[in-house]
């Protein structure tokens, strides 16, 4: 029996090693942890338990038949984090460079099924060469059947994706549907074809980071929405998102204990808006001060910074925030924005995940690059998400809300359930200065007369109580008392039920 169990530490000793001693020296000397390292430092301590470490390639061709290693190229199982049971595949790099086969495609589906199954999230550890060209077909029947279960899990369990390394080709596709992908920088890069393809086609001569680094995607394409400095600062920043999730659209996201009085005044908040309303502030200082002990985990922060997504705690339960930021472009609706925040919301809506809508935003972004690149339909997201949602949907407006925008940022009108708004806030169709330039057409010429109207026009709408008298807002609300206000309105929205007429599913304008 002995020589039994001394030949099973034997080849478990041999799948560890992956590659060898000397590819995993190299992947360290590139400043890049192993796959192992990886999701050890993902999990709890000694919580892994890893599926076919023994499986191995089916392939013949090109030599392959002598060239087997055990878990080819990728490490797959199940672990806790923070208690609670997240599923894990790790590419390895060190073996095959990571690239897919049948056989490593298989073990991906395999802890994909096993966690929409029982309920858990997964996440995705990408560092990986692409598809194994000596399978051919093979590897890319693989890649569909990774990307099948990402659309059948999708909105059914939270899926992440990590990219630590090269993601190329096919491989880029199933991150592209997950819920979030964070990258590494400066080791990581994601395209759909690389620089000497790109050269022999379009003859453009262009660096990996440059075509696909974490600042690109960070800041440009918005592709990911977070990008970090090395692989611990990662893996440690998903454990903290993981901790605000729920780990399936079956439960609620985790609550915890706050110290963090519910119903704190924050005096600092009645001087936050400028007395001159074309003055930015920082919308990020009211949520601070707003949410649970100061936490607020952000999405896509590098990207379309005139509008902030992440995730919070109000007395200690999981809310999704959106707010505009005056301080980038005045907090204007974009093509960018509204992607972002759009996505961000139908996550938080498919995962029953609160929603604090924060509003200051003086309308769309005017002009022919936002016209010709689709402002209606991308705007038309933003719309739909928040028409479209059922969970729990508080808004407070702070300053500006002007024309189809107010609309746009959960109003009541897209079944707000609760409306709130400072003394501050300017709820109009448009602007005093544009309006009155339009409806006094005749006083143009006249700069006294225009500035007499104009300041009749703010007396009578620069302030929410036109549309509170609408019961279009709920209340107008002292600043001061903003935690205390919206911990109470969440806290009357817990036993809310609403649900949307049957169908198939929706068509949102993509």
């Amino acid at each position: 029996m002995q020589h039994i169990i001394d030949e099973l530490a034997k080849r478990r000793e041999q799948a560890r090693m992956g590659g060898g001693e000397k590819r995993i020296a190299t992947q360290h000397a590139k400043g890049k942890l192993t796959a192992r390292e990886r999701i050890s430092l993902l999990l709890d301590e000694g919580s892994f338990e890893e599926f076919d470490m023994f499986v191995e390639h089916r392939a013949h061709d090109f030599g392959m038949a002598d060239q087997k290693i055990p878990g080819d190229g990728v490490v797959t199982g199940w672990g806790t984090v923070e208690g609670r049971q997240v599923y894990v595949f790790s590419k390895d790099f060190t073996v095959f460079g990571g690239s897919l086969s049948g056989a490593h495609a298989a073990k991906i589906t395999k802890v994909q099924r096993m966690a929409a199954k029982v309920g858990a999230p997964i996440i995705g550890l990408f560092d990986a060469g692409g598809a194994r060209i000596q399978e051919g077909v093979e590897s890319l029947a693989g890649y569909a059947d990774i990307f099948m279960e990402n659309v059948l899990a999708s909105g059914v369990i939270p899926q992440i994706s990590v990219i630590m390394g090269p993601c190329a080709g096919g491989d880029v596709y199933s991150p592209a549907m997950t819920d979030f992908i964070f990258m590494v920088r400066d080791t990581s890069y994601m395209y759909v074809t690389g620089p000497d393809v790109v050269k022999t086609v379009t003859n453009e001569t262009v660096t990996h980071e440059d075509l696909g680094g974490a600042r690109v995607h960070a800041q440009k394409s918005g592709v990911a929405d977070g990008a970090f400095d090395n692989d611990v600062e990662a893996l440690l920043q998903v454990r903290r998102l993981i901790a605000f999730l729920p780990s399936s659209n079956r439960q609620t996201a985790p609550e915890r204990e706050s110290f963090d009085h519910p119903h704190r005044d924050e005096p600092s908040l009645d001087s936050l808006v400028p007395s001159n309303p074309n003055t930015p502030y920082d919308m990020r200082e009211l949520i601070l001060k707003i949410v649970d002990e100061a936490d607020f985990f952000e999405i896509s922060a590098d990207f379309a910074r005139n509008i902030i997504t992440g995730f919070a705690r109000i007395d200690g339960a999981t809310v999704g925030v959106v707010a505009n930021q005056p301080q980038v472009l005045a907090g204007v609706l974009d093509i960018d924005a509204s992607r972002k925040a759009a996505r961000f919301v139908r996550f938080c809506d498919a995962f029953s995940i609160p929603l604090l809508t924060l509003v200051d935003v003086p309308g769309f972004m005017p002009g022919t690059k936002q016209e010709y690149g689709g402002l209606i339909k991308h705007g038309a997201k933003l719309l739909f998400a928040y028409a479209e949602a059922t969970v729990p949907k508080v808004t407070l407006i702070t300053r500006k809300a002007y024309g189809g925008a107010y609309d746009v940022m959960s109003s009541k009108h897209l079944r707000g359930d609760v409306n709130y708004a400072w003394p501050t806030a300017e709820i109009a169709v448009m602007g005093a200065k544009g309006a009155v330039e339009i409806i006094f057409r005749a006083d143009a010429k006249d700069p006294e007369k225009l500035a007499e109207r104009e300041a009749e026009y703010k007396a009578r709408f620069a302030n929410p109580f036109v549309a509170a008298s609408l019961g279009y807002i709920d209340d107008v609300i002292m600043p001061h008392g903003t935690r205390r206000r919206i911990v109470r309105a969440f806290e009357s929205l817990k036993t809310k039920q609403l649900t949307n007429p049957w169908k198939k599913h929706d068509n949102i304008p993509l």
